[in-house]
């Protein structure tokens, strides 16, 4: 079988592809067709191999319209979080030297006050929904053929990520001089490592944001798969079981806090909805409490996978029937992938023995754009390191002790507290600060700063709220502290080093950190 989304879509264009949150149902044929139609508008804007184009869009099919466009053109798209804040958005989009930026009428104050700070032209800024000084998104389809492009070849998605610096680095890959349908059929052999066949029935639930790098690989794979897409704008424990239960769901991907908050249903709720036609429900992102995954695995089976992995690559794979001999394990590598656990000296660990985890995929180098410097600090010989903490069992399978010293996992997303340091210390009323995450009920952690204010200050709630309102319009929301704590002195050793964890370890106290 010809697998990659175009030769399916040719083969049935009257597949249900994508169910759209807006739109409705779009047929395979549809969705190609859109997809063509792009690629002929970005060439009319000049666009050529390798150039990007960066889109802050809500899950509809405009953003999967575009990266269907670009993996047939050698083109990149970098898709932007549409939580952060303008000047966020504007970096990210400085940074990749985007030749094109699409936003959404939803995220209108953003996308406005980002593209204030672009030198693009004002032919190259489109919205999705009517927007100021944004040409429509649909002029860059209107009176496009439909007919595949010429000259194919097969584009990459950039993502950002940050690093310790807290800066975002985009993640690049060099484009492979590849046929866009050779590279669906390579990208489509990820899903088939869960088990999951071409067509077959397969329905795709994408119920997080498509900006983030694993729920974008696991929705496009699925086209290139020839499975039905149903895409949630926004994502809510009933809802998600309604659609199961509609369109007969076979797979996901997902994250702890959503077993979580499907958990926290009443028994009543659970029981009504249909969620038999599961087969394959991944998760990732963050550590799942081991109780939480039982309880998972008694309500919906055998269809509960789990791997670790990160935008740099992967990674390591668990089938539910190997976790449950290996609770709380993330896996063994997976097909081309290997893993390694090295100390800080570079030498390679035994099995049993804590360290930094090190990751090999084949041969999918990568660079973080415009940072050499960070890109080498990453290696070790062929291997990459995220900077997470780990070991090997005797059987090789893979346990994480540390999600990065310092990181806070929110719902699935990684915050990173040095962005939001560099904030607080810009503001005039502080004299040091350290952020870090306490314990949350439904998200793991939140956000939490304890600042050392100047000695004209006096510390209380009047003060705290002054420091959050400075931050409001400055970080993205869920990276804004939810909370204050004031001290009289940081604890930094001679050198300048904050000890975070004498700040963070009383929060902590008689609970276990999922790190």
């Amino acid at each position: 079988m010809a697998l990659g989304f175009w030769n399916l879509a040719a083969a049935s264009p009257d597949r249900l592809a994508l169910v759209d949150p807006e739109r409705g149902e779009i047929k395979a044929g549809e969705l190609a067709a859109a997809s063509n139609q792009l690629v002929h508008g970005l060439r009319s804007l000049g666009f050529e191999q390798g150039d990007c184009v960066a889109a802050v869009l809500p899950n509809n099919a405009a953003i999967l319209e575009l990266y269907l466009a670009c993996a047939q053109a050698g083109f990149y798209l970098t898709p932007i979080n549409h939580h952060l804040t303008a000047p966020e958005i504007a970096y990210i989009a400085n940074d990749c030297d985007a030749k094109a930026f699409v936003g959404s009428a939803k995220f209108a104050q953003a996308c406005t006050g980002a593209v204030k700070e672009l030198s693009l032209p004002a032919e190259a800024l489109f919205s999705d929904g009517t927007l100021e000084g944004f040409r429509d998104y649909e002029e860059l389809k209107r009176g496009q053929s439909t007919e595949l492009p010429e000259k194919r070849t097969a584009g990459a998605v950039m993502n950002y990520t940050s690093g310790t610096t807290g800066q975002p680095k985009g993640v690049r890959r060099k484009l492979t001089p590849l046929d866009p349908d050779i590279a669906g059929t390579l990208y489509s052999a990820f899903l088939q490592m869960f088990g999951l066949k071409p067509e077959d029935d397969n329905v795709h639930l994408c119920g997080s944001p498509l900006y983030h790098t694993a729920v974008l690989v696991f929705a496009s794979c699925s086209l290139h798969l020839g499975h039905t897409v149903v895409l949630m704008e926004k994502w809510t424990p009933e809802s998600c079981l309604q659609l199961i239960e509609k369109y007969r769901v076979t797979q996901s991907h997902m994250v702890p806090t959503q077993f979580h908050r499907l958990l926290g249903l009443p028994e009543e709720v659970r029981a009504k909805y249909d969620v038999s036609s599961l087969r394959c429900m991944v998760h990732a992102a963050a550590p799942c409490p081991v109780e939480i995954k039982q309880r998972m695995l008694e309500w919906w089976g055998s269809s509960i996978y789990e791997y670790y992995a990160a935008s740099e690559g992967g990674g390591t794979l668990v089938p539910p029937d190997e976790w449950l001999k290996y609770p709380g394990t993330v896996g063994r590598p997976w097909a081309n992938a290997e893993i390694k656990i090295y100390n800080d000296e570079g030498e390679e660990l035994p099995a049993g023995e804590t360290g930094t985890v090190y990751m090999k995929l084949g041969d999918a180098a990568f660079e973080y754009y415009k940072d050499k410097k960070k890109t080498d600090k990453s290696r070790l010989g062929n291997f990459f390191t995220v900077g997470d903490i780990g070991y090997l069992n005797e059987d090789g399978y893979l346990f994480l002790c540390d999600r990065k010293a310092d990181m806070i996992i929110s719902g699935g997303v990684n915050i990173y507290p040095a962005e939001i340091e560099a904030v607080l210390l810009t503001c005039p009323w502080v004299a040091d600060a350290a952020a870090f995450g306490i314990p949350h009920a439904d998200w793991g952690e939140e956000v939490k700063a304890v600042i050392e204010p100047i000695p004209e200050e006096t510390a209380g709630e009047e003060l705290a709220e002054k420091i959050l309102a400075f931050c409001r319009d400055k970080l993205a929301k869920y990276k804004t502290p939810r909370s204050i704590d004031f001290t009289q002195e940081m604890p930094r050793d001679p050198n300048g080093k904050l000890y975070k964890r004498k700040l963070r370890d009383p929060y902590w106290e008689g609970k276990e950190r999922a790190i």
